[in-house]
């Protein structure tokens, strides 16, 4: 008997043609709350920084603004880049949001910087970063600097000094590693954390690199096994020929970026139906697409199934990538919303 896994959203706040960011984070939000209603699991925001077509440069920012208009989805990051930030910054955040939604804040954190090499240069001067070759130890001090007990530090003269990211910690947020090497699976089998492979812009090495983290996994101090889930870019519709079209504006992003065309926020499914790619264009959506879930509600369903149980995971996180046609409101995402509601199942509520 195939088991209906649990489902949960990862969302890069996209902005299409026509769309400011204001627009684009109304869209998001409304996205949140219809998660919750439909009983999803958790909600993340990606960190990505001078995208034409992403608006999701500040997680801590969009999580506190999704607490705020939820009460039991959990909401997170997936994740932080750390190397963009001080680790005692994002402690002090997420300290933050824990307190603010206590139980409900996930902290998914990355080591890559999400940026390209101009973006991260101006990240380094503007503000105290981490160093990448430090990111184990970094991750370390965020989990001792978000704990009730804070963290020590200590000088060679001998001398000890209390830190805490908040006052009083009556929680700690829940960290999660993220990546899409065996790097990353292997460090969160060290530290025995829970570990998202970023399967949704990866494609290859999911199964190895779960494999390395199940092998390897060492447990904390809490005693939990290993825990992980699997990300997919879905997109549903009652029929499988609007869900192809509506999946047509992301694919010609993807195709974009990885020729080196110049970024462009979203485009309609009119206006990418006008603009037909080269051949290598072309190529590189049909390889994508290939790994995409897309198609009606009950198909989606079906493949979303299958895909958890090749991989031994109970939990699914989809990035909703459904585009919007011409006319379509701008504070709202309709493709999105429609494909969150069309592959929910009362089976998929979390407990």
């Amino acid at each position: 008997m195939r088991v209906t896994p649990s489902l949960s959203v990862l969302d890069l706040v996209p902005v299409r043609s026509g769309q400011n960011s204001a627009h684009a984070v109304a869209a998001s939000l409304d996205l949140v709350e219809r998660a919750e209603h439909l009983g999803y699991r958790r909600y993340w925001f990606a960190e990505h920084h001078n995208m034409p077509a992403v608006a999701s440069t500040a997680p801590p920012v969009l999580i506190a603004a999704a607490a705020a208009r939820t009460s039991r989805i959990r909401v997170g990051s997936g994740g932080v880049m750390l190397p963009n930030h001080s680790p005692l910054i994002v402690a002090e955040q997420f300290a933050a949001l824990e307190a603010l939604a206590p139980g409900r804040i996930d902290l998914g954190i990355g080591r890559a910087p999400g940026s390209d090499p101009v973006i991260t240069q101006l990240l380094n001067r503007s503000g105290t970063t981490s160093d990448v070759s430090r990111f184990p130890d970094h991750v370390t001090d965020i989990m001792a600097l978000t704990s009730p007990d804070g963290a020590t530090v200590r000088f060679t003269s001998g001398t000890e000094y209390q830190v805490k990211a908040t006052p009083s910690a009556s929680g700690m947020p829940q960290v999660w590693l993220l990546g899409s090497s065996d790097y990353s699976a292997q460090l969160a089998a060290s530290f025995g954390l829970p570990y998202v492979f970023a399967n949704h812009f990866a494609g290859e090495g999911l199964e190895h690199a779960l494999r390395l983290y199940r092998d390897q996994f060492v447990p904390n101090e809490s005693g939990d096994g290993p825990r992980t889930f699997v990300t997919a870019n879905v997109v549903a519709a009652p029929t499988a020929e609007e869900a192809e079209e509506r999946a047509l504006p992301q694919l010609r992003m993807m195709a974009r970026l990885r020729t080196n065309k110049p970024l462009v926020p979203l485009e309609t499914v009119e206006q990418a139906q006008a603009d037909p790619f080269d051949a290598l264009a072309e190529s590189i959506m049909a390889a994508s697409r290939q790994k995409w879930f897309v198609g009606t509600g009950a198909d989606v369903q079906g493949q979303l199934a299958a895909f958890a149980a090749q991989h031994g995971v109970d939990e699914i996180m989809v990035s909703p990538v459904a585009g919007a046609y011409d006319g379509e409101s701008l504070d709202t995402a309709a493709g999105r919303a429609q494909t969150l509601e069309l592959i929910a199942t009362p089976a998929a509520v979390a407990a």
